[in-house]
């Protein structure tokens, strides 16, 4: 089969395009970082310990395998920013790589995993709001009330620009470290091993229950491309890009790794299965009484909260970028103060209508189950991602492969793509059934734009 003909790379937008006026401000290396940062320690750290502690302590195994990958996957998406340093992430690199459909699917699936998350993250929060206002648990539409405003409140911080956004970014970023450092290193001293429960907690093969509880787990480092997403507002993104990237990785890698194994060896195993905030648990834990865990709910809070305002962000960047390239609705191209203002408001509608959907199905395990939608639909932008990285590579283009770096360039490529599809594995057949579903409509809605982009063309 021929290889698909390349589309050509969206020109770089200009300054003028991308700060948008007094309320914008392009990202240095550090904003960057911390956006990286602060997506991907969420909600994540924060309530999947008690999500794979059925697996066993195994899943501490499956987090240290995840890490590589993810270290694997942030090295990819840097070596693409240098090449293509444009908003969209990886949308850009499909495109570039194979054409508008498979760069369409990359954007279709990236937004679906950004709402589907923001979903995730604000059903997450509502353990912690529990925590400090026991009266949100009493009732479902109390909590489904305080996921709402969890949503919201970062969506109208994104409509008054993204000198907010960055300003909130690095407030919750430096508010949350605290105490998840509190966790992470101090817990260690007060681990009991007795605590951890057995090494493989379910009927599954040691293979098999490395990939589910990875599957789950990946969660917790969706986030690790923010930066390559939102390049067209970062300053010099050909540096910045790949260097927030791995910054950013790293730095939530080694916090979610200390912070994991210490819940699981402070709070006992079978009461770390049901906790709902097994931090503040853990907390509880080290100090006794309270206190301690209020801190930790407190800090959670704040740290979602950050993850949704970054993520909101996100959420409305991949399809801006398509729209510029007339492969989304051209009301997503509307930018105000530096912020795709249509994709905010969508993402932040579709998500609350999920949200509202799940408090009032009553359906059990809700966090889990929106989590391994997202780990489906996110692995696709990362396997076109992975796989536009070895044509670009197999190529051999002078101007867009340095040939010192060629091996190693490549081993980390094939290494990112065969993660992702692991992942995709792991995920579980309902979740790629659910996944596939939200795929394919994808499918229906190129159609019409496709037909739409030609008739214009005409």
């Amino acid at each position: 089969m021929a290889p698909a003909p390349e589309a050509p790379a969206p020109a770089p937008e200009t300054a003028e395009g991308s700060t948008g006026g007094p309320h914008a401000r392009r990202f240095g290396l550090p904003i960057a970082t911390c956006l990286v940062m602060g997506n991907i320690i969420g909600g994540g750290i924060f309530l999947l310990p008690a999500s794979v502690a059925p697996f066993g302590t195994i899943s501490l195994v499956a987090f240290g395998v995840l890490t590589l990958g993810a270290i694997a996957l942030a090295l990819v998406f840097g070596r693409l920013a240098e090449r293509l340093p444009q908003t969209g992430g990886p949308y850009v690199y499909a495109r570039a790589a194979f054409g508008d459909f498979a760069g369409f699917l990359a954007a279709w699936t990236y937004w679906i995993t950004s709402w589907v998350s923001n979903a995730a993250l604000a059903v997450a929060s509502v353990g912690y709001l529990s925590v400090l206002f026991p009266a949100i648990g009493a009732h479902k539409w109390s909590m489904c009330l305080a996921a709402l405003a969890m949503q919201w409140l970062p969506a109208l911080a994104n409509l008054a620009g993204t000198r907010w956004v960055g300003a909130v970014q690095l407030v919750s970023t430096v508010l949350k470290f605290a105490p998840l450092l509190l966790v992470a290193v101090g817990g260690l001293f007060f681990f009991d091993p007795a605590n951890l429960g057995p090494f493989q907690a379910t009927g599954q093969s040691p293979a098999g229950a490395l990939s589910a509880s990875a599957a789950i787990l990946l969660f917790s480092y969706l986030g690790m491309e923010s930066a390559a997403v939102s390049a067209g507002e970062v300053r010099d993104p050909a540096r910045n890009v790949g260097r927030a990237t791995i910054l950013g990785t790293i730095g939530a890698a080694v916090v979610y790794l200390l912070g994991t194994l210490s819940v699981f060896g402070l709070v006992a195993h079978d009461r770390l299965v049901d906790s709902e905030a097994p931090f503040t648990d853990a907390v509880n834990a080290m100090f006794g009484g309270t206190w301690g865990g209020t801190v930790v709910a407190c800090a959670a809070v704040i740290s979602m909260a950050g993850a949704l305002n970054g993520w909101t962000l996100l959420s409305a960047q991949t399809p801006y970028a398509a729209a510029k390239d007339g492969l989304f609705p051209k009301a997503f191209e509307k930018k105000q103060r530096g912020v795709p203002v249509t994709g905010v408001l969508v993402t932040t509608a579709l998500a609350s209508a999920l949200t509202v959907y799940n408090y009032t199905a009553g359906s059990g395990g809700v966090f889990e189950v929106l989590v391994l939608v997202t780990t489906f639909t996110a692995t696709v932008p990362y396997l076109l991602a992975a796989a536009a990285q070895i044509r670009f590579l197999l190529e051999g283009k002078t101007e867009q492969v340095d040939r010192g770096r060629l091996v190693r360039d490549a081993s980390l490529a094939v290494a990112a793509f065969g993660f992702s599809m692991w992942l995709v594995a792991g995920s579980g057949y309902a979740a790629v059934y659910q996944g596939t579903l939200f795929l394919f409509a994808g499918v229906l809605v190129y159609a019409v734009i496709a037909a739409r982009k030609a008739r214009a063309a005409a």
